[in-house]
């Protein structure tokens, strides 16, 4: 019985081509609109994400904060002691590393470039996820002895070196005018790495720095691996706790981690794109107004059919089925058509935007499922009224 007022249903909607064409066009734009909204936004999420890459959502950086001290209150110093205290004293703490940096002037010929040097512990690029296109990473005796060896960041290498082979060469890199001599072990891959200069930027180690740049320094900025990616936003809150309980002063130390900056993109992302979506979805409200209205004009139109049919023996729950089923079928093509024209805009948006390609599944369920709530819940009325007509009263109607 439902499959035959489905396709009376069709045969009236062709009868009316312009009418049911009308009352589609909400129900389209609405669906359609959501589901370009929620496609952009988590393709906008995703882009950041890849903004910023994959290295080193496990590491949180911590560095001297800028807050006004209270009298009371101690000064942090990064050493070793200050290490030890926080690898004991709190968990989900997987390995601390030290690092410092200058700038400086590094030249191999006649060609130099102003670089960002960073003094890195044994193990640090590879925790940090940081690839190498070629040569090989510093070892512990690299370190501990304080070796001159260099990592170049690509594009420096490729300054340098514009002919490739910059493994194995000796470069000049200049710190407040004392003039060091490097061999250049590797050279980094060009990628996202959050908050390393895999580009431009050198790696030294940090023993050397020990040694030769600032005896017995204390460390400028601390980098903490967390167990797991999981665990790093909460980690990320547990220091700053310590640090503020250690020191006395809110604020006195800056932490903060790629895994933490991406999330809260993110939902300020989602919420945008929630709240436009819930904007577009007023429009399949209006939508289903206007299938109230077409319903109510078809019911006052098919009273006789309506009467005839009650006379030969249908009931109120069969007449009323007949046009919810109408009103439905409505929703239900324009649903399909609004998921279809979502998807055909998101796609062409995003290649315009040069975009990674994601279509938002669970916003065409949600709006297509919608769009048959507001079909059934706006044609119960007109249904209800149909299904209340005196057949005698329809039957002498024009």
């Amino acid at each position: 019985m439902m499959w035959e007022d489905f396709v009376n249903a069709l045969q009236n909607f062709r009868r009316n081509k312009m009418r049911t064409f009308l009352s589609l066009l909400g129900i389209i734009i609405g669906v359609a609109s959501v589901i370009v909204i929620m496609s952009m936004g988590q393709s906008s999420t995703q882009q950041i994400q890849d903004t910023f890459g994959s290295s080193g959502l496990d590491m949180v950086n911590i560095s001297s904060g800028f807050s006004r001290r209270k009298r009371e209150a101690v000064s942090l110093v990064f050493n070793d002691s200050f290490r030890e205290n926080m690898f004991g004293q709190i968990r989900g703490i997987k390995k601390i590393w030290y690092k410092n940096s200058v700038n400086g002037t590094i030249s191999y010929g006649d060609t130099s470039a102003s670089t960002s040097c960073t003094a890195v512990e044994t193990d640090y690029l590879q925790a940090y996820g940081l690839s190498l296109d070629s040569g090989e990473y510093f070892s512990v005796t690299d370190n501990v002895m304080g070796n001159q060896r260099i990592i170049l960041g690509s594009t420096l290498a490729s300054t340098l070196f514009p002919n490739g082979n910059a493994v194995g060469n000796n470069v000049a890199l200049v710190i407040d005018s004392v003039t060091f001599n490097f061999s250049v072990i590797g050279v980094l891959k060009e990628q996202s790495s959050g908050m390393e200069n895999t580009t431009t930027g050198c790696y030294i180690t940090r023993g050397f720095y020990a040694k030769k740049i600032s005896p017995n320094p204390t460390a400028a900025t601390i980098m903490v691996q967390a167990v797991s990616n999981e665990r790093t936003t909460e980690l990320v809150t547990t220091l700053a706790n310590y640090c503020t309980e250690i020191s006395g002063t809110e604020g006195s130390v800056n932490v903060s981690s790629m895994q933490t900056m991406i999330d809260q993109m993110s939902e300020v992302t989602n919420s945008l794109s929630v709240m436009l979506a819930a904007i577009a979805a007023i429009s399949l409200l209006v939508g289903g107004i206007g299938i109230m209205n077409i319903m109510i004009v078809t019911v006052t139109e098919r009273k006789q059919e309506i009467g005839i049919r009650k006379a030969l023996g249908a009931s109120p729950s069969t007449i009323r089925q007949q046009f919810l089923i109408e009103s439905a079928s409505i929703t239900i093509i324009g649903g399909v058509a609004g998921i279809l024209l979502g998807i055909g805009i998101s796609i062409a948006v995003e290649y315009v935007r040069s975009l990674s390609y994601i279509i938002s599944w669970d916003a065409c369920i949600i709006s297509f499922v919608f769009s048959v709530f507001v079909g059934i819940f706006f044609g119960f009325s007109p249904a209800s009224r149909a299904a209340k007509l005196d057949p005698v009263i329809a039957l002498s109607g024009e």
